[in-house]
């Protein structure tokens, strides 16, 4: 199942009390102190990687609370940390603080680590506390909390190409043609309710990720027919190809809708390089004359012929 919002609950370690403790050995009857520190509490850690695709199991968890840290001993000991908690969130992923909804981190390297919540400090021992004056303190502190928070997390699909179009466009079939993706296709709209990715291979060894997006509708940019959704998906891709049906009686008309709606979402997506592509070109229909009324060239090509794949996979490339 495909999940790219969640909302969790944090909670770090406590760190561990200090300890009040004195030296007890054979001749040395009234040694001094030597309780050790406490422990720091466990970190929360979040850790993108590369091989999730969705926040399932962030979700169907919802709250992390990780280990206090021990107890400080005598002998100068330090109590052993709590354990820290390591969650694996899919590469893409955007953190907020839900309260404030402030931004905390955005997660786009395999690898990359935040501490979300830092453990809290152990206290310190009573050896911390011998002075000149007080040679035999007797106190010692307890272990700070571990901080705590509830947040937002978000996924947000990375990819070199987003599909752009209307439901039922012929983005799923496009991506299943030029890519081992095998997303759900059939003759009715919104046959993709979720991002798809494939993998498209030029050249011997080459290769860059393109994604299906769910079909904007007329109104996506306020939230209609899941637009905010399947909008915030295409803030990441490097390209945008637009894909429009050779049937489409207003194809100019559609095209102003489908842009207006991703600038109205995020007028910074302007500056993203843009390919037009008109689909389907293998089926008899007689073209708008709104076609005329593009500025920019319109690749054609057909994902059930092949026509134009080849072009349109070389021209993406050098895009990209």
């Amino acid at each position: 199942m495909f999940i790219d919002y969640t909302e969790i609950e944090l909670m770090a370690g406590r760190g561990g009390k200090g300890s009040v403790h004195f030296r007890r050995e054979k001749y040395i009857p009234k040694g001094g102190p030597d309780g050790g520190d406490g422990g720091r509490g466990g970190h929360i850690i979040f850790k993108a990687d590369a091989n999730l695709h969705t926040l399932q199991d962030v979700r169907y968890r919802r709250k992390y609370k990780a280990d206090d840290g021990n107890d400080g001993g005598g002998s100068r000991k330090t109590g052993k940390n709590g354990k820290d908690i390591i969650v694996l969130v899919p590469v893409g992923t955007v953190v907020r603080n839900k309260k404030e909804n402030t931004f905390i981190a955005d997660l786009i390297e395999n690898g990359e680590t935040i501490i979300m919540r830092k453990g809290g400090m152990g206290g310190k021992g009573n050896i911390r506390f011998k002075t000149s004056t007080n040679q035999a303190p007797r106190i010692a502190q307890s272990g700070l909390p571990g901080e705590t928070g509830h947040f937002i997390i978000e996924l947000k699909v990375l990819a070199d190409v987003g599909l752009v179009g209307l439901p039922n466009a012929g983005k799923s079939t496009l991506l299943s043609r030029i890519s081992s993706a095998r997303p759900k296709i059939a003759d009715y709209p919104f046959t993709t309710l979720n991002p798809n990715l494939g993998i498209v291979k030029y050249g011997d060894y080459n290769s860059f990720v393109m994604a299906d997006i769910p079909g904007l509708i007329e109104g996506a940019s306020k939230g209609k027919g899941l637009g905010h959704q399947f909008l915030k998906h295409i803030e990441r891709n490097k390209v945008l190809l637009y894909l429009i049906d050779c049937t489409d009686e207003t194809p100019y008309q559609t095209f102003k809708t489908l842009e207006n709606e991703i600038l109205q979402f995020n007028a910074d997506l302007d500056v993203k390089p843009k390919l037009i592509c008109r689909t389907k070109a293998d089926l008899e229909s007689e073209l708008s004359e709104e076609w005329g009324k593009f500025e920019q060239e319109i690749l054609v090509i057909s994902s059930i012929s092949g026509e134009g794949l080849n072009r349109l996979i070389a021209t993406l490339v050098k895009m990209i």
